[in-house]
């Protein structure tokens, strides 16, 4: 009986131990609700039980908390295929130990916050898509044993900070494009080469300092200089790829390493002794310049200044003034969105950038509308010398704009700006400028209007012919076909009905997302999906990371379409109620 009974105590305590426990602080319930945030693609759905209304995350997928649940200890979602970029308010995780996002598809920077997490000891990024430099704040991490940033695009010079980390084991940096010098201690290797093994740990701050590494891994950057000796004892494998000095080292060549060559020694300038300091110089000439000198340069410096104040302030009335003239939605208010967040400048750089000024010309100073919906007007226009054009501009406020919403419309101009085909509206490029703020997509306009249009026009000389009918739905399908199969990942439309189907000329169907907006701004309100006057729209609730996985949702919505076409009724009248439910009613032919 005495091992059933200390059992059964042992599960009272725990269980006690649970009750009186505190819940997970509200700043780390919101830092991890930040980073879902922050994934815009979730094509597992791993963060689907990642409920944001239920306040204790100890039960979702990839965290741990202690024992009694009052913290959040470990972060692990390695392999999951996550696309977005990290949260910066992952450094509210205060008691936070082991963050591991190994083997995903995270863009951005790495945030300096992750540096004030003084518990952690695992810092496992590798095999992402991260950019921009290695963050000194890295070198906070005091109990970091493994650290692993491999497979990655990071730049700049390894901060000499990581040199801090004295119980680091394992660190991993491989396969990115870091320059500069290996630090050994100091800014140079200057106390490795004088010094040698001997050097005195309390004036180094390089990796010498770093006496309990055991793994480091430096292959295939672009390091330069010498292998400091305080890390000869590694694998010349853990070197190789750089453009390192060493003939037993395998180096890239010449000219990839052209561009590689050590800043410092430019920047950094020759002390020679034998001359006079500059500021010495600089005093000794101004005490020799003559009093008509001086006074003529303090009348020419004041008169520049009041035509350079006189310029500056003609230039503000202009701009006030003509700001006051354009009409969509230009930002008043003076609220900014203080979350850093860093896009790839190069993230669009192979598609078209509109001005304003060009698109308020071509379409007539935005006065020939042709739809709008709560959240967005369409403009047609004509391009000087060129197509027609639909202008899809946002209807937003820019204080409501954040960081996030900017890089979620940067994704989708990028997912738009891939697709290509004939029944698929083109995306021509794109509109960003914040005086005055605007955000407009730039479509290839089909001239023959919509197919809500002919499908449901009463007038005279209306008809719409069974032939042209089934080029059309043809048509619809050949489009969602490449969307849904040819294209990886795959696309869909937001809000499939009659309204996002326009026609050339010839007839010829041409899908258009412009309800696209919906995507970007539900993620800021977290709309829950719904249902639309005309049609089905297929948007997932809260989030865009399941946005190219609702191929089901398009087919249904295809379905409507063709009951649409085929019965010329629209999806939804007052008095007949939904298209659907009058086919469920229809008589049927029983097979014989």
């Amino acid at each position: 009986m005495k091992p059933c009974t200390l059992l059964l105590f042992l599960s009272f305590i725990s269980t006690l131990s649970f009750v009186v426990s505190d819940t997970v602080p509200s700043n780390e319930v919101w830092a991890l609700r930040s980073f879902k945030e922050a994934v815009y693609e979730d094509p597992y759905q791993v963060l689907s039980n990642w409920d944001t209304v239920e306040s204790d995350p100890c039960n979702w997928f990839g965290v741990l908390c202690t024992m009694v649940r009052d913290h959040v200890i470990k972060l692990n979602i390695s392999g999951s295929s996550l696309k977005g970029f990290l949260a910066p308010e992952l450094g509210q995780i205060t008691y936070l130990q082991a963050l591991i996002l190994h083997g995903n598809n995270f863009i951005g920077t790495i945030p300096r916050e992750l540096g004030v997490l003084e518990s952690l000891k695992v810092l496992d990024l590798g095999m992402n898509q991260l950019t921009g430099p290695i963050p000194p704040e890295i070198g906070n991490l005091t109990q970091a044993v493994k650290i692993n940033l491999q497979s990655n695009g990071l730049t700049g010079r390894l901060p000499p900070e990581l040199g801090n980390l004295r119980y680091l084991q394992e660190l991993r940096l491989d396969r990115n494009r870091l320059q500069g010098p290996i630090p050994a201690g100091g800014s140079s290797n200057f106390a490795s080469n004088m010094h040698g093994m001997y050097a005195s740990k309390e004036n180094v701050t390089g990796f010498c300092r770093s006496s309990q590494l055991k793994v480091a891994d430096f292959s295939f950057n672009f390091l330069v200089g010498r292998i400091p000796k305080c890390l000869e004892y590694l694998p010349r494998l853990s070197f190789q790829g750089n453009c390192l000095q060493g003939q037993e080292l395998k180096q890239r060549s010449s000219i990839q390493c052209a561009g590689a060559s050590p800043a410092s020694a430019k920047s950094q300038p020759v002390v020679n002794p034998n001359h006079q300091p500059a500021e010495y110089v600089s005093k000794h000439h101004r005490a020799s310049k003559p009093v008509w000198l001086l006074a003529l340069e303090i009348v020419t410096g004041t008169m520049v200044g009041s035509l350079f104040l006189v310029a500056v302030l003609a230039a503000f009335q202009r701009c006030n003034k003509k700001s006051s003239i354009i009409i969509p939605w230009k930002k008043s208010g003076s609220q900014k969105d203080h979350t850093a967040v860093y896009i790839d400048p190069e993230f669009l750089k192979d598609v078209r950038r509109y001005s304003r000024q060009e698109l308020e010309v071509a379409c007539e100073d935005f006065s020939n509308i042709i739809g709008s919906s709560p959240d967005s007007v369409v403009y047609k226009g004509t391009m000087k010398g060129g197509p027609e054009i639909a202008v899809i501009s946002l209807c937003i406020k820019e204080e409501h704009w954040t960081g996030y919403l900017e890089l979620y419309f940067q994704r989708e101009v990028a997912d738009l700006a891939r697709l290509n085909h004939e029944n698929i509206g083109k995306l021509l490029g794109y509109c960003r400028e914040d005086t005055p703020f605007t955000r407009m997509l730039v479509f290839d306009y089909a001239s023959n209007g919509t197919l809500h249009d002919h499908l449901h026009c009463y007038e005279e000389g209306c008809q719409f012919s069974w032939t042209r009918r089934m080029k059309i739905a043809i048509g619809i399908a050949r489009g969602l076909k490449y969307l849904h199969t040819e294209v990886e990942p795959p696309f869909t439309i937001s809000e499939l009905n009659s309204s996002a189907v326009y026609l050339t000329e010839e007839f010829s169907p041409k899908l258009v997302d412009f309800e696209s907006w919906k995507t970007i701004l539900e993620r800021s309100e977290k709309n829950s999906g719904s249902i639309g006057s005309q049609g089905a729209i297929c948007v997932l609730p809260n989030s865009l990371e399941a946005r190219h996985l609702d191929t089901k949702g398009n087919i249904f919505a295809f379905g409507v379409l063709l009951l649409e076409i085929i019965s010329g009724r629209p999806p939804y009248c007052k008095d007949k109620g939904y298209l659907v439910d009058w086919v469920r009613n229809f008589p049927k032919f029983v097979d014989v």
